[in-house]
């Protein structure tokens, strides 16, 4: 630069120098070599000394030490704008962080003219401002608008999942629970999302449903059921669940207190470093509680509890209304006297046996059991006495049959036993147990002992070679041996054997 230029300059500094003062940024000349070598403000207003604690007069030799508050971040990305206003001439406008005198860094913006010189240095005159206001202002609306969004997809997804339970069909809710926990586990970025259910006595917790991000190790077929005996501070968590709804947060597992190590150290065990626990009530009892868990350190949203408890909301009328519906269905399908399953349970069960028995072999056989007499019986002692003679007698086959078999009152005094996987030898001995069981029973009803025997009629599936088997001709098959039963003298049953006596 001329001398010339340098006492022109110096001339009207002190001019500048008071009519910067009026203004709240900083008012500079900057002065870049051809080169690009060197740099220096010619002039600059006073304020750079307050804001960043470097003397005006330090940056007319060397704009170095303005340069260097500039955010590591930024630097090249500032050096590259001043280099293209250079070479284009073109209005030098751009944003960086800038380290102020007090250490923090806030955010600055330049607008400075370029002016080319004789000797081929450049000249910006302009000035630069504080902008961390704006900057404040515009992160605040990114993240109204982040929230907002999160909540308006938030509710969508509540808004969609309450859609599909409501219209979930019988027998779907395994299905629709699996989902949820998909979807709730995606929408937090969590990595397990689980459904745990609690015994009678708290003592145990059975894991029914799960859900893992990829790359995660489910739990659920590993550890299905967890005891919390060895578990004392879990146990008053659950406490707490059951007592006042309370939700568990742990915020950080390696963190938990020293009477909680067991509980430490077995989640240690499976990476997790913080979860969320929330429990699910039905009918007013808490029967086990819906989690997430992630294995990462994060940081979880301040209403996190409040939005897990209002998925939690949604799974507990889901389960409720199955429970209900369960209720309801086994009301249908059971006799509500002897509470033994009814012939509406009967004949699908029936037709899938019969399925598998054409597909895979399977055998089974088909008894129909009579209370002998039993209209007498009704007649002399009442119909509470028949209905303690009905009661007693489907506690007798319940007794002698096994969990496999199906055992159902078919109607008045009748009962249909289905054997499942026997051969006949071993059936005709089931048979013969059950009919001398009931020979040898007491019934006592009202201090008077009653004579109760009953008679049976069998038909095995493996009969059925020469026509087609179906429910109503098994039963049929059934049912005439049982006449023959009763045509032989009672107390005794027919199969394609013949008669056996007791």
């Amino acid at each position: 630069m001329s001398m010339a230029a340098r006492s022109d300059i110096g001339v009207n500094a002190s001019f500048f120098q008071k009519l910067a003062s009026g203004v709240p940024g900083v008012l500079f000349i900057y002065w870049l070599s051809a080169d690009g070598e060197s740099h220096r403000c010619p002039y600059i207003s006073e304020h750079v000394q307050g804001l960043f604690g470097i003397a005006p007069t330090d940056l007319n030799e060397n704009a170095d030490p303005i340069f260097s508050m500039i955010h590591p971040e930024d630097y090249d990305a500032v050096v590259q704008s001043i280099r293209e206003s250079s070479e284009t001439l073109s209005v030098w406008n751009y944003r960086a962080r800038v380290r102020l005198q007090s250490g923090g860094y806030e955010w600055f913006e330049v607008t400075s003219e370029p002016e080319r010189q004789p000797d081929g240095s450049t000249l910006w005159y302009g000035q630069f401002h504080n902008i961390q206001h704006y900057k404040n202002l515009e992160q605040s609306l990114r993240q109204s608008e982040a929230e907002f969004s999160f909540q308006a997809g938030f509710q969508r997804l509540i808004a969609r999942l309450s859609t599909e339970f409501i219209n979930l069909g019988f027998g779907t809710i395994d299905q629709c629970i699996d989902e949820l926990l998909r979807t709730i586990g995606q929408f937090f970025q969590v990595d397990r999302a689980f459904l745990f259910s609690f015994s009678e006595d708290y003592g145990v917790m059975t894991n029914t449903h799960e859900w893992c991000r990829d790359g995660v190790e489910g739990l659920i077929d590993t550890q299905p059921q967890i005891s919390t005996e060895k578990f004392l501070w879990w146990r008053k968590q659950i406490e707490g669940m059951v007592s006042g709804s309370r939700v568990v947060f742990i915020e950080d597992v390696d963190r938990l207190p020293e009477e909680a190590e067991s509980e430490r150290l077995w989640l240690q065990e499976q990476g997790v470093s913080s979860l969320f626990s929330v429990p699910i009530r039905v009918r007013g009892r808490v029967t086990g509680f819906f989690g997430v868990v992630s294995m990462r350190r994060r940081t979880w949203r301040l209403d996190q509890a409040d939005l897990l408890i209002i998925v939690s909301g949604l799974l507990s009328g889901a389960l409720e209304r199955n429970r209900l519906e369960e209720e309801l269905l086994s009301q249908s399908i059971r006799d509500p006297l002897t509470g033994l399953h009814n012939r509406r349970y009967l004949m699908p069960r029936l037709d899938e046996m019969l399925a598998r028995s054409n597909r895979r072999g399977e055998r089974f056989a088909l008894a129909i059991f009579d209370i002998d007499h039993f209209k007498s019986i009704n007649d002399s002692i009442g119909h509470l006495g028949g209905d303690y003679v009905l009661q007693r007698f489907a506690a007798i086959l319940v007794s002698h049959t096994r969990s496999m078999d199906v055992v159902v009152r078919f109607g008045g005094e009748e009962f249909i036993v289905v054997f499942s996987a026997l051969e006949s030898t071993d059936v005709r001995r089931f048979v013969k147990r059950i009919l001398e069981a009931v020979q040898e029973e007491a019934f006592v009803f009202d201090d008077a002992g009653i004579e109760v025997t009953a008679s049976a009629g069998v038909a095995g599936i493996d009969e059925f070679v020469d026509c087609p088997a179906s429910p109503d001709a098994l039963i049929a098959a059934a049912d005439h041996r049982l006449y023959l039963a009763k045509e032989a003298g009672r107390n005794c049953f027919v199969d394609a054997s013949g008669t056996l006596r007791i």
